[in-house]
């Protein structure tokens, strides 16, 4: 069983549930010129949008968020019938989408829009002012994994900033992407502002090289590194989140019971599906053995189907079994579940590894699913040192009570959770994105809003400056007067 069926001889493609291989929808496989027709009518769709003004889009955007929340059962029918997730997930998950649609439309003026800047002694003749204009068109490709949440963290920001944009989503979520775009145009009627391009590969390629402004990807590191190259002749600008392998550091005065259902939830929720999800927790010598008898004893009461849903790729069971199989293999215990834990479409529960090397795949690869790798460590600058030592930087979370600032500040990452897991996503003016494999750029927040757009600064000279400077017409002691400041204000 797979969660997409394609037919090349019609071009389309049937996404299916991934727990009971039921259909959910059939959608085309677009080529690149349906595609660049899309970019096409962004683009004079894009002029609209941009003249509507902050105050334009604001009013647009938070009618959106309304008819989302108007609709939200048909959306949270979706996600667990095209993405598996458990209503629990599912509701949380529109949740935090609803929360960043809000703060990108009333916070966008404040963040872009033209400010007065000073201009410095030497300037003081001029006025400066910035402001951040809109790319244009923005592509967007989306992942699966929060087939409404991660897009949003792009879509909406990238349209507050007045872009128009092309949304692939993935090709196991085209109908929750379908619902984005139908709310979108339910709210903004007049022109395609926001518009749907589904397929695979080869459309998400296509969108790459049709002339969008910028592409903002999520998704693996392989495919990243491919778009990367794609949009790179044209010199089309990228951002890029990789996904991440996020480490739990529990330091020895961390609160135990507290660090276990947070590695819990940080590790399973989703089934393990999860970019910024825990999947390795360093625990310092001091606490080991009751934050390991906890932690055994909660993960057996957790299960799937009830807790968390199915592997949405079948694929990566394989990938999940093998990084199980290769931990034990090199002298890891299975503390809780196995390899038989791994029963297509789901991984029945949590599992547990401990003692496992640290440059086994389960430590090094993003294993994508409700498994824990529990290792003890020294202290919680030891737990910090093994957590840094990873080709990832996406987040990570610590628990500690003493020298909580100086230990997160040392994590090598883009976000850092501090006596939680995970947190920093629901918080809007927080920017997201990772260092390393996990990419670069940023969505959410002040950041988030920047990252789509270009500043754009312009000067006007109020009065003529008692020294010429930049033009032939200067004389010898004007320069000569310049030399004197610039000595001046050096030495300050």
């Amino acid at each position: 069983m797979t969660d997409t069926q394609i037919d090349t001889a019609t071009a389309e493609f049937t996404s299916l549930n991934p727990a009971s291989g039921e259909a959910v929808g059939t959608f085309p496989s677009e080529d690149e010129t349906a595609v660049r027709r899309k970019i096409q009518r962004a683009r004079e769709a894009a002029a609209w949008w941009d003249a509507l003004g902050h105050d334009g889009r604001r009013t647009r955007l938070l009618t959106w968020k309304r008819v989302m929340t108007r609709r939200r059962a048909e959306i949270i029918d979706l996600l667990r019938r095209e993405n598996g997730k458990v209503r629990a997930d599912a509701v949380i998950e529109l949740s935090v989408t609803l929360t960043h649609v809000d703060w990108a439309a009333r916070h966008a003026r404040r963040v872009l829009g033209r400010k007065r800047m000073p201009t410095g002694p030497l300037m003081f003749n001029q006025a400066a002012s910035l402001e951040y204009k809109p790319y244009g068109v923005v592509g967007v490709i989306g992942p699966w994994n929060y087939p409404v949440f991660t897009p949003v963290g792009s879509l909406a920001y990238a349209l507050a900033a007045g872009n128009a944009v092309v949304f692939k989503p993935s090709e196991f979520t085209p109908a929750c992407g379908s619902w984005l775009v139908d709310t979108f145009a339910e709210a903004v009627p007049e022109h395609p502002v926001l518009q749907l391009a589904t397929g695979a590969g080869p459309t998400g390629a296509a969108l790459c090289t049709s002339g969008v402004d910028k592409i903002a990807f999520t998704g693996s590191r392989a495919t990243g590194s491919r778009i990367l190259a794609a949009c790179a002749p044209s010199l089309t600008p990228v951002l890029l989140e990789l996904g991440g392998k996020d480490a739990l550091v529990v330091a020895e005065d961390g609160d135990v019971d507290a660090a276990v259902e947070a590695a819990l939830w940080g590790g399973c929720a989703n089934a393990g599906q999860s970019c910024t999800g825990i999947e390795r927790v360093y625990v310092a010598d001091a606490v080991y053995e009751r934050f390991v008898a906890r932690l055994t004893g909660r993960a057996r009461q957790i299960r799937a189907r009830e807790d968390f849903g199915p592997i949405t790729m079948p694929a990566q069971l394989e990938i999940i079994r093998r990084h199980i199989d290769d931990a034990l293999e090199r002298g890891g215990r299975a503390l809780v579940g196995g390899p038989e834990s791994v029963s297509p479409p789901y991984v029945l529960g949590p599992v547990v590894l401990t003692d496992v090397p640290e440059d086994s795949a389960a430590l090094r690869e993003e294993t994508f699913g409700p498994v824990l790798v529990v290792n003890r460590v020294r202290d919680a600058e030891d737990g910090v040192r093994r957590a840094n030592d990873s080709a990832y930087g996406l987040g990570a979370s610590l628990f500690a009570c003493r020298g909580t600032t100086a230990l997160a500040r040392t994590l090598r990452s883009g976000m850092v959770s501090v006596n939680d897991v995970m947190a920093f996503p629901g918080v809007p003016s927080l920017p997201f994105g990772g260092v390393g494999a996990s990419g670069f750029g940023r969505i959410h927040g002040t950041d988030g809003l920047r990252e789509f757009t270009v500043p754009h600064a312009v000067t006007r000279r109020r009065f003529q400056a008692p020294l010429a400077i930049s033009t032939y017409a200067r004389g010898a002691k004007d320069i000569a007067r310049l030399e004197h400041i610039v000595r001046l204000f050096g030495s300050r």
